[in-house]
């Protein structure tokens, strides 16, 4: 189910899903937070293509252009025939004079980086898997997984600091 809503305050027009499943939406102009059942609601529809048009339809009434509106293609159609016109984005990064194999392959080198561990976790991760670990034993395991010492040192201390790891003898564990 998709509505078409309102915001009081800015009179901002906007997609909902399921507006009766979910108990507040935000209005994505002027970020106010509405209770879904007093939002004004304009059309309900179970087909999400209508309700884009519907939404077009009442923004170009409010505007004035009403005919120009009624003139243009579906919203759906405008869509296929940019996807048709335009260029794609390899021809237009080669346009620019960038490969864009280069900047493909460079895309997903950062994504395997944000996916791996981060360093905290990695020392986290050296605690818990350590029986009773010594710091220098952490700083290891933590090396071999890319964590440059000095790095996994502070970690291990801020955990101590802040309660999530204890330190006895040397030794730590996770609290």
């Amino acid at each position: 189910m998709y509505a078409v809503v309102g915001c009081s305050e800015c009179a901002n027009m906007w997609l909902i899903t399921d507006p009766k499943r979910s108990k507040t939406a935000n209005c994505p102009r002027c970020g106010r937070t509405h209770r879904t059942k007093k939002l004004r609601s304009f059309l309900e529809t179970e087909d999400r293509q209508a309700a884009r048009q519907a939404r077009a339809a009442l923004l170009a009434k409010k505007h004035g252009d009403s005919e120009a509106f009624a003139e243009t293609a579906h919203v759906s159609e405008m869509e296929e025939l940019i996807e048709e016109s335009g260029v794609d984005d390899a021809e237009y990064l080669e346009g620019s004079g960038l490969d864009a194999d280069e900047i493909e392959s460079a895309g997903e080198r950062t994504t395997e980086r944000r996916s791996s561990s981060n360093r905290l976790d990695v020392v986290r991760e050296a605690v818990r898997d350590g029986d009773r670990p010594t710091e220098a034993e952490v700083v290891a395991y933590a090396e071999e997984r890319g964590v440059p010492g000095d790095a996994a040192r502070d970690l291990l201390d801020k955990l101590t600091r802040r309660g999530e790891a204890s330190e006895s003898r040397g030794r730590y564990r996770l609290l």
